[in-house]
């Protein structure tokens, strides 16, 4: 079923979102960060949202911190850690 409703920004979002949950546990991250702006296609502006927002939720799990570490080094994306924090409620994510 087609998702005719979802903007082109939108789908965009959700696909940077699941490639980066799908290799989160990469031993590579800048391989990653190069798949990501090749998707993005030029849409730095999202790119940059969903990698900072992702980045500031996950950024106390030390098997993600590698991408966390990359993720924050794309343009932009440092102006969205915070409203990853707060998604992330202050709660400390990850497995000890």
């Amino acid at each position: 079923m087609p998702r005719e409703h979802l903007t082109d920004d939108t789908r965009l979002d959700i696909a940077l979102s699941a490639t980066i949950s799908r290799e989160q546990y990469t031993t590579m991250p800048e391989v990653l960060v190069h798949e990501l702006q090749r998707l993005a296609g030029g849409r730095g502006d999202i790119l940059a949202k969903v990698a900072g927002t992702w980045a500031g939720f996950h950024e106390n799990d030390p098997l993600v911190r590698p991408l966390v570490d990359a993720l924050w080094e794309i343009p932009g994306a440092t102006n969205w850690i915070e409203v990853g924090r707060e998604s992330a409620g202050g709660q400390h994510r990850g497995r000890y």
